[in-house]
């Protein structure tokens, strides 16, 4: 069989990419591993003992320099493991989910009911337990069962929507709250990723329930945290009904991924629509224009962002592209990762988070940056 050229220059990609997933991996594993046996990573590179997390809402835990990274950082290597593993089949990559990367995630698990994992490890004192960290966690376990059909991973998948399905009430007329001991806001991340989490729950059992209430959701998450000007999504709304309008990448990219997964299960137009639009508006609000801030780049340029946030928004593009086949958003997206290998690893083999040419500023490098290229070489590769 002879390849086209272009089936070639697709084949050298999807290598060139798989490859640059890992050795960033490799890289992480390298710099970031805490050499105890407990299969855990520290928080940032080069390690900083003053460190305190910024993201967690404040509280106790917040404040404190810990050993070990908190749960959503560490929750990356799964995510980015179980992309590598869906475009490689590599024997290798699924013993180190199991033997590694599953065994360091059980150090955060919390046996409090419903079970579920907290925000830092069980060995210390008792930390909260963020819904959207599990939603992320299930979504992976679930890809995993999707991709493998071993029965544990999906067992796992439904143990953590049953904490995840705690988190929702009527107040504000449904929706997932963000912090089971800080409920006072739903939040689009929260939301949205649980609309996907629960269409792929329907795509493993075809449970019908699953797929009305990912429909559902997805009704409150567009009626609340909409932007109705330009079909991009808000930050939060707390429950005396007073919307956060930040907009973040991740949050957009989810509804993107939600409405794609919408349409090819039940092949309703209004989905394929709104998945279109978002990803139009994405693409004019998280990028800049080509040339605005990098003078040699002849594509639009990612805006400084959380590489986690932008690796969360990829996946609604990567979503979209399997069903409508173009290639715009997702070749702007490769031509970032060029640029990012490039110019924006630093010596160690570690990334920054400035797209755009300028020096990042900063020489200290978070765990989950690194583990969001990873993932979005690996999710890139091939298409």
């Amino acid at each position: 069989m002879v390849l086209t050229t272009s089936l070639l220059a697709q084949e050298t990609t999807k290598k060139s990419f798989l490859g640059k997933a890992s050795e960033t991996l490799s890289n992480i594993e390298k710099h970031y591993a805490v050499s105890d046996g407990q299969q855990l990573f520290r928080e940032t590179y080069p390690y900083n003992d003053n460190y305190n997390a910024s993201y967690l809402g404040g509280g106790e835990n917040s404040t404190k320099s810990n050993p070990y990274s908190y749960l959503w950082p560490f929750s990356g290597s799964l995510s980015a493991y179980v992309a590598l593993l869906e475009k490689t089949d590599d024997h290798k990559t699924k013993a180190h989910i199991d033997k590694s990367v599953l065994k360091g995630l059980e150090k955060y698990y919390d046996t409090r009911q419903p079970a579920g994992y907290a925000s830092y490890v069980n060995s210390a004192p008792l930390s909260d337990r963020f819904y959207d960290d599990n939603i992320w966690l299930g979504i992976d376990f679930a890809d995993l069962y999707l991709h493998t059909r071993e029965q544990r991973y999906l067992d796992k998948a439904l143990e953590i929507w049953t904490f995840v399905a705690s988190g929702m009430d009527d107040k504000l007329g449904g929706g997932v709250y963000w912090c089971e001991q800080k409920k006072e806001s739903k939040n689009t991340c929260s939301n949205a990723p649980a609309v996907v989490y629960l269409l792929k729950l329907y795509e493993a059992t075809q449970k019908k329930h699953y797929l009305d209430e990912a429909m559902e959701l997805y009704g409150w998450t567009k009626k609340n945290l909409q932007d109705p000007s330009d079909k991009l999504y808000w930050d939060n709304v707390n429950l005396n009904g007073k919307v956060n309008k930040a907009k973040y990448p991740y949050n957009t990219g989810q509804m993107i991924q939600s409405a794609a997964l919408l349409y090819k299960i039940t092949k309703e137009e209004r989905f394929l629509k709104d998945a279109q639009e978002s990803a139009q508006a994405g693409l004019g609000y998280f990028f800049s224009a080509p040339n605005s801030e990098n003078k040699a780049a002849a594509y639009p340029v990612l805006k400084r962002s959380d590489n986690w946030f932008i690796a969360i928004m990829l996946r609604g593009y990567v979503e979209l592209y399997q069903l409508d086949k173009d290639s715009r958003f997702i070749d702007t997206f490769k031509a970032n990762l060029d640029y990012a290998w490039n110019s924006m690893r630093d010596k160690e083999g570690l990334f920054g988070k400035d797209w755009s040419g300028k020096v990042d500023p900063s020489n200290q490098k978070w765990l989950l940056d690194q583990f969001a290229i990873a993932e979005m070489y690996a999710r890139l590769a091939g298409l």
